[in-house]
């Protein structure tokens, strides 16, 4: 046996501990990154037993933050977040502010000074994009209206986080607290020159990796993909990511994870981008695991006995004052109460960003360590109460609107785009499409549909697009369809058909049931992803049900006959 083995047992016992507590976690409802977390208290230093190597862990954990930006560059689109930019960027700005300035308020109490402060409040100001995706999935609103303002929240938050982690060390020896004896001698002077050559070797890896790597790393990713070797293409995804983030922290002091997440974002102009994110799903899972348990070890569970009153504020603020704070936010904007709520619970957990800053702000002595406690303790807690708080989003609302007259009066109240405009074409309101959903599906179905001069009226969730759609002259509502209001005012009563682009398998039968009820004669079109949902779709509504892969695969058998037997026409 070679004598040291301390990375291999830090490996293994953080593994092997984190799968159990993982599974346990699951079995409890929770998530299982709570696990991971409570296994990295198992192994860390402030606790009895096993001790792994924390300097280890904390390099396994930088390749972790690598890879877990590689994937959110991955998965970042800019024309998702920019179809609910209007709402997903200033609500997280502004949300951002007020739990910063709650984190900050409370901190300065504490006499943690400034810069202290200031990280404290940044630490609470940020959601878990892992938790908030994982949680999203279980409730099938990832691809929902509701589902995307939250994800475009969260990358406008993670995006506000990146700039902030490039921006901490330049002013960390202005912000952090003097020592003893010791005198600052920077001037404002100082400041703008140290942030504006930080932000100048920013924008010059920034400028390198649109004008190069874009072009660089898709061609780089086909070469490889061109050998048939599954291995190598893995291989080459993990090398652009780790070498990446490695070569802008060494050349332009950026951050390992701005580095690895504009990596993703250049791979992912490639048409191998996919393959490129299942490839290395297992080794940023594997890695990130490693991540919260190193993140765990540096918990010191003392904090809970020593300052339960701190831990107290701290968890109020992610819990309610982050949450109230994103409920505002979206009804200002004019978007429905569950809307509202769903955000809400989005936002009221912390994560991985918020460990990155904490550790950050210790390591630059800006922030002490029982502050990095009270934020994994507050990660903690919050993420084992998101999925209570994510199942409690609907019985919420009816009790509220059971025993609320404002509450009501917020899902009932006036909006503009609730209602078709007073102009809108009579001929184009007689036996018009009522057209459910604006998504992929929807707008090529709308764009045959004007194409043969059909009418219609949308009725979609996303107010952005109902907006933009009535400036091309499209009749459109704003709302959900399960209500009866907005199938009456895209004047269902009139329709000869109701078209569901959206595949919400729960909540189509109701729409389904009000249609029929407004009017008896309608024709129903839905589509669904697989033949269980299909077959009772159509035992249900009694309507025209279209299944993805049937389509697609009549769609080439079609093409197949037609170029091989001249005579074939189609359904024959």
């Amino acid at each position: 046996m070679p004598h040291d083995v301390s990375l291999i047992a830090t490996i293994a016992f953080g593994f092997g501990i984190a799968m159990v507590l993982g599974l346990l976690a699951t079995k409890l409802n929770m998530p299982p990154l709570v696990g991971y977390l409570v296994a990295g208290i198992v192994v860390g230093p402030n606790s009895p037993g096993f001790v792994a190597d924390v300097g280890l862990a904390g390099q396994l954990a930088e390749i972790g933050v690598m890879l877990l930006m590689f994937g959110v560059g991955l998965h970042f689109s800019l024309q998702d977040l920019m179809a609910v930019r209007r709402i997903a960027v200033p609500g997280a700005i502004v949300q951002i502010a007020v739990a910063t300035t709650l984190g900050m308020a409370v901190s300065w109490f504490w006499d943690w000074g400034l810069g202290g402060s200031l990280v404290f409040g940044l630490c609470l100001s940020v959601a878990s994009t892992v938790v908030l995706l994982r949680a999203l999935e279980a409730k099938n609103l990832l691809k929902s209206v509701n589902g995307q303002i939250a994800v475009g929240w969260l990358v406008v938050e993670d995006l506000v986080m990146v700039l902030v982690l490039v921006l901490m060390p330049a002013v960390a020896e202005v912000l952090a607290p003097p020592s003893p004896g010791a005198v600052h001698t920077f001037s404002m002077g100082d400041i703008g020159t140290t942030v504006g050559i930080t932000l100048a070797k920013v924008t010059a890896f920034v400028v390198l990796m649109l004008v190069v790597g874009r072009r660089v790393l898709p061609r780089l990713l086909w070469w490889v993909a061109r050998t048939g070797s599954r291995e190598l293409f893995t291989l080459s995804v993990v090398a652009v990511a780790v070498g990446v983030a490695f070569g802008a922290a060494r050349l332009f002091d950026v951050s390992f994870a701005l580095g690895a997440f504009f990596a993703g974002m250049m791979m992912r102009e490639s048409e191998f981008s996919h393959r490129a994110a299942d490839e290395s799903l297992p080794l940023r899972d594997a890695f990130a695991v490693l991540f919260f348990v190193s993140v765990g070890m540096l918990f010191d569970p003392a904090v809970i006995i020593q300052q339960p009153l701190k831990l107290l504020a701290v968890v109020t603020i992610i819990l309610v004052g982050k949450t109230v704070a994103a409920v505002a936010i979206v009804l200002l904007f004019r978007y429905p109460f569950n809307t509202a709520l769903t955000v809400g619970a989005s936002l009221a957990q912390i994560g991985e960003f918020s460990f990155i800053l904490a550790g950050m702000g210790v390591a630059l002595h800006m922030m002490p360590a029982e502050g990095q406690s009270l934020v994994l303790a507050g990660a903690l807690i919050s993420i084992a109460l998101n999925a209570s708080l994510f199942a409690a989003v609907d019985p919420i609302r009816r009790w509220l609107l059971a025993r609320s007259e404002f509450a009501r009066r917020l899902e009932l109240r006036d909006d503009p785009l609730s209602e078709l405009p007073m102009s809108t074409d009579p001929r184009l309101l007689t036996k018009q499409v009522v057209l459910v959903g604006y998504g992929r599906v929807g707008r090529r179905i709308a764009r045959s549909l004007s194409e043969n001069h059909i009418p219609y009226v949308v009725a979609e969730q996303n107010r952005e697009l109902v907006d933009a759609l009535r400036k091309k002259g499209v009749p459109a509502v704003s709302g959900d369809a399960q209500t009866p209001e907005v199938l009456i005012q895209a004047h269902v009563t009139r329709a000869a058909m109701l078209v569901i682009a959206i595949p919400d398998t729960v909540n189509v039968r109701q729409m389904v049931e009000i249609a029929r009820q407004l009017n008896p004669e309608i024709q129903i079109v839905l589509r669904t992803h697989n033949d269980e949902e299909a077959e009772l779709l159509q035992k249900e509504t009694q309507g025209t049900v279209f299944q993805g892969e049937h389509e697609l695969a009549r769609g080439m058998t079609d093409h197949v006959l037609k170029q091989l037997l001249p005579g074939h026409a189609r359904g024959h």
